[in-house]
């Protein structure tokens, strides 16, 4: 799907020229795509009430506990003692501390090894600046588009193979329902780092232990380095790791990255972190931290100081408890869609360790299957292909709704494939 207006000249031309790499980029960014087919949607349709499980964005309002907290934190910046200008750029030592307990008891981190930021798809591209172009990556295939868009920006992908739908340079593991969505390790070439999101998005699935205890002995055994993103690990269900740092020796070669905006619903509000072990060393014995700790304090000036009240607050006891229901309340419409979709005879994946359902149709385009559904029904979908070429026939369909929307937007979809089916 091709942006509007991608080469229309409009002012004076400067004599700079454009970066090399983002002229290799396909397209626009998949998520702002999709709302451009919404837009154009709305203006022939403008009547239309369109249903948004499209883009993974929540919608149940935020605890009070954490806004109440963010409030108090508000009122005292407008007086002297309450007042707080700059803060560290790897985030309040209470807030840290507080990571550290909440997610990575008993795994050995210490709050010195977390840094806060303002959100998990930052950190990825800062993650890219610090490991450098001459790199070459791997990628779960499907898998968030940002790992692959931020390596082309950065230097890393070679050109754009359109047949394959691939980047060269760029090693795409595939992870199918043939293969347990895990890649068969062995079968890829090495590469120094390794993107892995678990729970997936798109595809929900959560890597078991041993699949990760194979991930691990993986990036040992190849010397590279782990970039486990945990985003979504809240709404692990069952006995899956929710962290890389259950697994013995994670601690050498990987990095965690995790956010707020999933599980608390601070998608606006903006918080996320990063986990970087000591024991993570660079090939000539440097530690990876040091270097982190660098572009943090290069490229950033520290989380908000309301935002990491409001964090803080979703880490008491009360707040943990209120954070869960959200969870709860999501993961009751991915049950919903799976159970609607399911009832068809559709093959579907995901929405019981994630909020996000994954759905198979055989033989049809992605992009086809998504511009009928929206057509047709009025509901945003997201194609599987704007994950990767592995995502090629399926539609990822997000649970971050309100339960009135999700309701309808199953009803819809059903009497849509209904009648397909008839």
């Amino acid at each position: 799907m091709a942006t509007a207006s991608q080469n229309v000249r409009i002012g004076h031309c400067t004599k700079v020229p454009r970066n090399v790499n983002m002229e290799k980029l396909q397209h626009g960014y998949l998520f702002p795509e999709i709302e451009r087919q919404e837009m154009m949607h709305l203006k022939r349709h403008p009547h239309a009430n369109v249903i948004d499980l499209g883009v993974g964005d929540t919608t149940q309002p935020l605890p009070t506990t954490v806004t109440a907290s963010m409030i108090d934190f508000v009122h005292g910046l407008s007086t002297a003692s309450g007042y707080k200008g700059y803060g560290p750029e790897q985030g309040e030592k209470a807030l840290r501390k507080a990571i550290s307990v909440a997610f990575y008891k008993d795994m050995g981190i210490k709050p010195s090894e977390v840094f806060v930021s303002d959100g998990a798809q930052c950190d990825i591209t800062r993650l890219q600046l610090l490991m450098g172009s001459n790199l070459k990556i791997a990628v779960q295939d499907p898998s968030f588009p940002a790992y692959i868009d931020s390596s082309v920006i950065i230097g890393q992908a070679g050109k754009f193979v359109d047949n394959a739908g691939k980047y060269k340079n760029i090693e795409y593991m595939t992870c199918g329902p043939q293969t347990n969505f895990f890649p068969d390790l062995p079968s890829f070439s090495r590469t120094e780092l390794i993107f892995f999101n678990s729970p997936n998005n798109p595809t929900g699935h959560a890597a078991t232990r041993k699949q990760l205890e194979q991930l691990v002995d993986f990036a040992r055994l190849n010397g590279s380095i782990i970039i486990f993103d945990s985003a979504y690990a809240a709404y692990i269900t069952d006995d899956s790791p929710k962290s890389i740092y259950e697994i013995p020796g994670a601690r050498e070669v990987a990095i965690e990255v995790s956010s707020f905006s999933k599980f608390a619903g601070f998608t606006g509000v903006r918080l996320g972190w990063t986990v970087v072990p000591e024991e993570l060393l660079y090939s000539n014995g440097f530690p990876v931290m040091h270097d982190f700790n660098r572009i943090m304090c290069t490229c950033f000036n520290g989380a908000s100081s309301i935002a990491q009240a409001g964090g803080l607050a979703c880490l008491s006891p009360e707040g943990l408890r209120a954070i869960q229901s959200l969870v709860d309340y999501y993961m009751e419409n991915a049950r919903m869609l799976v159970d609607a979709l399911t009832s068809l005879g559709l093959t579907v994946y995901g929405g019981k360790n994630a909020p996000y359902v994954w759905v198979h149709f055989p033989g049809s385009k992605s992009w086809n299957v998504f511009a009928e559904i929206l057509e047709k029904t009025h509901v945003i979908t997201v194609p599987g292909s704007g994950f990767g070429p592995g995502g090629e026939g399926y539609i990822r369909i997000s649970a971050f709704g309100l339960r009135h929307s999700i309701i309808e937007a199953s009803q819809r979809l059903k009497y849509l494939i209904y009648q397909k089916q008839n």
